[in-house]
């Protein structure tokens, strides 16, 4: 899911920006990888720490303790360990869309294993490590609170460390290439249902449910914001239909587990059509979160996890029922508890987290290389020597988008 997330991410920014985009996503598996075999599993399954159910201890350190033959329930623990990881690694890598063209790589590599250390490891812990959430009873089948709502409060966190990137709410800053985007959310798509399904830990009727309720609410998160638009701009675009797809799969991640196929075609629906209005946000308020993070992931999020409380039914939870389906409240009630403390808490920390880093090495590259392009800055590569991104020199420099004027007294002078 994370190299999808990487050209889902890369295709939607600027050309100039296309590399830095990608390579924020690669560098998260490396670096959560080894943040997360050191310390971060073990304090997200770890015996829960002096019994408060705030984090775990300090047992599986390196993964002591844990061998070839070590079970976790059904499944070996070095499974469940590797499954849990993906989901850190993603996890850390989707706030890099809420700072896309303007982070400097130094200062991301450095965020990235504190804060999937500081936030995701006590959010985990709390709803899938037998933490106060989980005692609680609110239910988060695959990371509509650990996933979708910590990256997405996280995003807008970061969003307003860094500040707007030059030139927002005044020049169209445009995905460069929707193919890209397109092939990223298959990719997502297809790594779905794994993340979903995955979760039961079994090949059983309970994984097909998943399976099946992830499908629809992609399918009906894409008809929902193309419905919008629409309505709203008289056409639907291509881009609108990934966006709507991903709004869809976040909606039904928490709540795959606990509706039934028609329960995951409204959440899916609400899904595509309020995260198409709630992108629009930032340019009323100011924040300025590029890839919309916030607008799909936090909101995104918070609908499946709430209609939760709707719509869960006993056939698929076991026990609890949301409001619809015959229950009392109670469920709703647990849903709405968790939802504000998780998105509070990760927005807290990693506004802290980036404040510090920020103090310290400066976290926003300067504004020549943000106007000249990070991928040229940062890396000393574009993704387009031609084209869209500009044009080689002699020097082998490559100049980004090159004004028609500046192209003519260029020819000019060649000739």
């Amino acid at each position: 899911m994370t190299p999808g997330l990487a050209l889902f991410y890369g295709g939607m920014v600027r050309a100039k920006s296309t590399l830095n985009m990608i390579m924020m996503s690669l560098v998260s598996v490396a670096l959560v990888t080894v943040s997360w075999l050191v310390a971060g599993y073990s304090l997200a399954f770890g015996h829960d720490l002096g019994g408060l159910g705030l984090l775990g201890g300090f047992e599986h350190v390196g993964l002591k303790g844990i061998t070839p033959t070590t079970p976790h329930g059904h499944v070996p623990a070095l499974l469940f360990v590797t499954f849990q990881l993906t989901f850190a690694i993603l996890t850390t890598a989707l706030i890099s869309g809420a700072i896309a063209d303007r982070a400097k790589f130094s200062a991301w590599m450095v965020f990235v294993p504190v804060w999937a250390l500081a936030v995701y490891a006590p959010i985990a812990h709390w709803v899938w490590g037998g933490g106060w959430i989980s005692h609680l009873g609110a239910l988060d089948y695959a990371g509509g609170l650990v996933v979708e709502i910590a990256s997405g409060a996280s995003g807008l966190a970061m969003a307003l460390v860094l500040g707007p990137r030059i030139g927002f709410r005044k020049e169209a800053m445009r995905p460069h290439n929707l193919p890209m985007v397109l092939l990223g959310v298959g990719l997502l798509w297809f790594g779905w249902f794994g993340f979903n399904a995955g979760s039961a830990l079994a090949a059983n009727g309970t994984a097909a449910a998943v399976f099946l309720n992830t499908l629809v609410a992609g399918c009906t998160g894409l008809l929902g914001w193309l419905l919008v638009e629409q309505r709203r701009d008289g056409r639907p675009t291509t881009f609108g239909a990934a966006s709507g797809v991903v709004a869809g799969l976040v909606a039904i991640t928490p709540s795959c587990g606990s509706v039934n196929v028609l329960g995951a075609l409204a959440v899916g629906l609400v899904a595509g059509v309020v995260c198409s209005y709630a992108v629009g946000w930032k340019h009323r308020l100011g924040y300025d979160d590029s890839l919309d993070v916030v607008g799909v992931h936090l909101v995104g999020g918070v609908i499946g996890t709430l209609l939760i409380g709707l719509l869960a039914v006993r056939s698929m939870t076991g026990g609890a029922a949301g409001l619809i389906a015959g229950g009392s409240g109670v469920q709703l009630g647990k849903q709405a508890i968790a939802v504000p403390v998780v998105g509070l808490f990760a927005f807290t920390v990693t506004f802290a987290v980036g404040k510090l880093i920020d103090k310290v090495m400066g976290f926003r590259v300067s504004a020549e290389d943000e106007t000249s392009g990070v991928d040229l800055a940062l890396h000393a590569e574009t993704a387009y020597e031609h084209g869209v991104n500009g044009h080689a020199n002699p020097l082998g420099k490559v100049a980004a988008h090159p004004s028609p004027l500046g192209l003519a007294k260029q020819q000019e002078q060649g000739a």
